[in-house]
């Protein structure tokens, strides 16, 4: 059964299977919300210690300061917590019977979607670089295309390795498939020839 059987994409086919949905690797969102932990740390450090440190916060005044300026800074980690999630769940690629389709979210409101063709492929390699990436297997996948695009990039995905092989085994299959229709168009043409010699 495909596990992809319920999901379903703006332009897709009626006769294109999903095959794969990729996104980053987890690690690089876990690169991304260091910077919201430390932000997190930093608030509750600041709610928790610079009252002991400065005893003027405790005041009315300074201290409702203190809470306001307290309370923005927590509203601006979770907006930057928020959009992180979005870029990331949001930003795909899709590998389906008929091609390779990108999804690239970025921010809330704009998206890029591009797609690529099997028959436009020539060539796909894998980029794996450094210690981390090689051990959580991860890193990208560059598909060489015959057209004005020159690259089609998978970044930071996992198990680029696999994502490759799949999408080689696909494009062979395509040429398969389009070199039996040829075929079966070229044995069409050659019967219709025929029978035009035999009623002349």
């Amino acid at each position: 059964m495909n596990p992809y059987s319920h999901i379903h994409f703006k332009g897709q086919k009626d006769d294109e299977t999903i095959i794969l949905v990729i996104r980053r690797h987890w690690f690089n969102i876990l690169q991304q919300l260091f910077l919201v932990f430390l932000m997190i740390g930093f608030l509750f450090g600041s709610l928790t210690y610079l009252p002991i440190l400065f005893p003027v916060l405790n005041t009315s005044s300074a201290h409702d300061l203190f809470i306001f300026l307290a309370n923005s800074f927590a509203i601006v980690t979770w907006i930057i917590l928020f959009l992180v999630w979005i870029d990331y769940y949001f930003d795909v690629w899709i590998i389906t019977s008929r091609r390779i389709v990108n999804i690239d979210q970025k921010g809330l409101f704009i998206r890029t979607i591009s797609e690529l063709e099997f028959d436009k492929i020539q060539d796909v390699t894998t980029e794996v670089k450094g210690i981390i990436p090689t051990f959580l297997n991860f890193g990208n996948v560059f598909v060489q295309t015959a057209g004005e695009k020159e690259r089609f990039i998978f970044q930071q995905i996992p198990d680029p390795y696999a994502v490759k092989d799949l999408i080689m085994n696909l494009e062979e299959k395509g040429e398969k498939a389009e070199a039996t229709q040829r075929a079966r168009e070229e044995a069409r043409e050659l019967r219709s020839a025929l029978q035009d010699k035999n009623f002349h």
